[in-house]
């Protein structure tokens, strides 16, 4: 088995479509990014690319390629699947968080959920997505930005 972590932040602006996990939520702001800026699926990219070793995801899509503009992050993730299978690896779990005062995110979890684990070819319960606020503190907090933190493990197929 092999660990890896995955961070990633993307600042908020009005007019934006907000994109968490391959989900579209309703919400009064949106992430800017050069792809669909869904912050949750970029960490657990990193995460999963660091577990194999393979870098991180702007080394593999760097920002202002102009293929990736407004590109969904689920395509993103069927690339790093498909870096993963080349390896020989699957993923065993993925454990996430996201950090946002707003919208509220506890009624999307589970379809956030199911869309990933779908991407990833795994389980929906080997995959875990959490939302919480920073309590109004920081960055995050004053609703500039949102983060996501997230741990993956992969194991080699045949195992």
């Amino acid at each position: 088995m092999r660990v890896g972590i995955g961070y990633d932040v993307h600042r908020l602006a009005p007019d934006l479509k907000l994109v968490l996990g391959g989900v579209e939520i309703p919400s009064r702001q949106g992430l800017i990014g050069w792809s669909d800026a869904d912050v949750l699926t970029h960490a657990i990219m990193d995460a999963l690319l660091g577990a194999a070793a393979l870098g991180d995801i702007g080394q593999h899509f760097p920002p202002g390629d102009p293929d990736l503009k407004g590109i969904s992050s689920l395509v993103l993730l069927d690339c790093v699947m498909s870096k993963l299978k080349e390896k020989g690896y699957v993923v065993g779990n993925v454990d996430a968080v996201i950090v946002a005062e707003q919208p509220k995110l506890m009624g999307y979890i589970y379809d956030i959920r199911k869309k990933l684990a779908a991407a990833m070819k795994t389980d929906i319960d080997a995959v875990s997505v959490k939302a919480n606020t920073s309590e109004q503190l920081g960055f995050a907090g004053r609703e500039e930005g949102m983060v996501a933190w997230a741990v993956a493990t992969i194991k080699e197929e045949n195992s």
